[in-house]
């Protein structure tokens, strides 16, 4: 991941953060960017909150093979990991629209995208001295926030 993948209109101030080469799921990460997008900043904040302390299920629409069913939300889970990484976008985004002058209370949620990132070969050590390879998952995080127009 090179740089940012969307580009504002001329004239549109966004606020832009990247997370590269987390150490999540990919998966676990395209469906939290699928329950914030397009939420209000404190809405978004409060939602990723929620989730780590584990009191707000993420609603599990693509991924959900064998997925058990949360109370008013369908297949879902808590995975906390990941809503911690992506809070600290956010927060990073959050803190780059402050700096760029943008009304915080009218910011919310314009782009959330991840894309898998490199593949890294690890190895897990096992009895007798011997060990077995796996591969490292990471991914690449985008948020992008701006603000809404006003209503007239």
């Amino acid at each position: 991941m090179r740089g940012y993948t969307y580009e504002a209109e001329p004239g549109v101030n966004v606020a832009r953060a990247r997370g590269v080469e987390l150490h999540i799921s990919p998966k676990k990460a395209y469906e939290v960017l699928n329950a914030i997008r397009g939420l209000p900043l404190d809405r978004a904040r409060t939602f990723l909150e929620e989730v780590v302390a584990m009191t707000r299920p993420v609603p599990f629409r693509r991924y959900n093979q064998e997925v058990s069913h949360k109370p008013a939300t369908g297949p879902g889970r808590y995975p906390q990991k990941v809503a911690a990484e992506i809070l600290a976008v956010l927060e990073n985004a959050s803190e780059n629209a402050e700096y760029e002058g943008l009304d915080a209370d009218r910011l919310f949620v314009r782009v959330a995208s991840s894309a898998r990132g490199q593949i890294r070969p690890k190895s897990m050590p096992r009895a007798h001295g011997r060990a077995t390879a796996w591969n490292e998952q990471t991914t690449n995080i985008e948020i992008v926030l701006a603000e809404r127009k006003e209503a007239s």
